[in-house]
């Protein structure tokens, strides 16, 4: 089943033309084009589908910078702040809460990479707090375990992934910006080298600018024009319960399942890592480079089956731009739940937390999570075509730090100071094969 939504209205006539076209209409599609409309900028925004009904509302609902790779730290930080101030500027709900997160574990290996990072976050003025048995039990009182030690990220928090990317495309359209659903973007036009018009179902936008933030359609999108962006996508299942009771932490992670405490009162479950391999021909294209991440992670990765090839969001296809293209086929990648994941992520949250045994299973639903061979996202202008700036593959950590990408998109479009430093995010680092350490996500 489709994850729960929040839906929205949105604007029918499509513009002739905007200072700039946002494709994709998930968090960082809605975050950038939000930022974007604020410098006064003219941006339409067309989405395919629903916004936000692909792995926007999906994940977990973590806004964390807790074990984060040290490129995305500065951006997680940064995002912590600007969801906060979001809410103040527009009056929009995201669900956003600094509640903390609670990790525990009984891996001595585990605690010692905690321990590791929280000195390297101590250096870049993160808080992060180790627990001792006796704080780790403390903390996780309500699971009723003994424990050999912990974290608690106190400035850490959560937003609620059914509302998040609906509440930032009406405040965009508050600031005039318009939103444009159930509209494909084809392609894209070009003149002199140089991007010229975005072509969708409804018609063309004349525009200099354009930001691909197509999620897990963006390297097959990308392939269309001859650029090279490996991308591959982890097939995850995700289910709800019903509210647990008071006692229950926000957010909650563990290595048998990890909790998160949802806007309805509810809580989301999932087992963090495990998934699904569909191979798809984008898949096998760029199979070497993802060899080290699958290799460091084959005990929790599946081979899947055809799904992933029927969708059509990794295909070899070349589109036309006056005929449907996969996009349109495929509104919303609504992937299949594997139904003893289901099973086996609620056992052992009952195992986990005995007072669970009064809740009920509400929902279950699968996402496709784009990733790339490191781990961290591809931000950054296309050095083969001007005015196409990419946003993608952000290897299940986009939600948490959608404000910061959505807010460095925006600097990278305008000519503004970035953020951030925006060179760890480049994609033209995939043209070569001299990455840094492959992250987990």
């Amino acid at each position: 089943m489709r994850a729960p939504l929040f839906l929205i209205e949105t604007n029918s006539d499509l513009p002739a033309h905007a200072d700039v076209v946002v494709i994709g209409g998930g968090i960082i599609g809605t975050f950038a084009a939000y930022y974007m409309a604020k410098r006064g900028m003219k941006v339409a925004l067309v989405e395919k589908g629903r916004v936000g009904a692909e792995q926007s509302s999906r994940n977990w609902g973590w806004c964390r910078q807790q074990n984060r790779d040290a490129r995305e730290l500065p951006m997680a930080t940064k995002s912590l702040d600007l969801w906060e101030q979001f809410k103040a500027e527009t009056g929009e709900e995201t669900g956003f809460q600094r509640c903390g997160l609670l990790y525990l574990s009984n891996s001595e290996k585990e605690l010692a990479g905690w321990a590791s990072w929280g000195e390297f976050a101590r250096t870049v003025d993160v808080k992060t707090q180790m627990l001792t048995a006796e704080e780790a039990a403390q903390r996780g009182r309500v699971t009723g375990k003994p424990w050999k030690g912990g974290v608690f990220a106190p400035d850490d928090g959560i937003a609620d992934p059914s509302r998040a990317a609906p509440a930032v495309a009406r405040a965009l359209m508050k600031l005039g910006g318009t939103v444009h659903q159930g509209c494909a973007a084809r392609g894209i036009e070009t003149e002199g080298g140089r991007l010229s018009a975005v072509v969708t179902e409804k018609g063309s936008i004349r525009t200099k600018l354009a930001v691909l933030a197509g999620g897990a359609w963006a390297s097959s999108f990308c392939r269309q024009y001859d650029i090279r962006f490996p991308q591959a996508s982890i097939c995850q299942t995700v289910l709800s319960i019903s509210n647990g009771g008071k006692e229950m932490p926000a957010a909650l992670h563990t290595d048998g399942v990890s909790m998160t405490r949802r806007f309805d009162g509810g809580y989301t479950l999932a087992i963090s890592g495990r998934g699904r391999v569909d191979p798809t021909p984008q898949l096998l294209r760029f199979a070497w480079q993802f060899l080290p991440m699958f290799q460091r992670r084959w005990r929790k990765l599946v081979p899947g089956g055809l799904e992933g090839i029927r969708s059509g969001h990794e295909g070899w296809s070349r589109w036309r731009l006056d005929q449907p293209t996969p996009m349109e086929r495929m509104r919303i990648l609504d992937p299949k739940v594997n139904a003893s994941v289901v099973e086996l992520t609620y056992k052992r949250a009952l195992d986990l937390i005995p007072i669970l045994k009064e809740s009920s299973v509400t929902a279950a639903w699968a996402g496709y999570v784009d990733s790339t061979p490191d781990g961290v996202s591809g931000i950054g202008e296309m050095t083969s075509l001007r005015g196409l700036v990419l946003a993608a593959g952000f290897s299940g950590h986009g939600f948490g730090i959608g404000p910061g990408a959505g807010h460095l998109i925006a600097d990278i479009v305008s000519g503004a100071k970035p953020l951030v430093d925006p060179r760890p995010f480049h994609p033209d680092r995939f043209l070569s094969s001299a990455w840094g350490e492959v992250a987990d996500f």
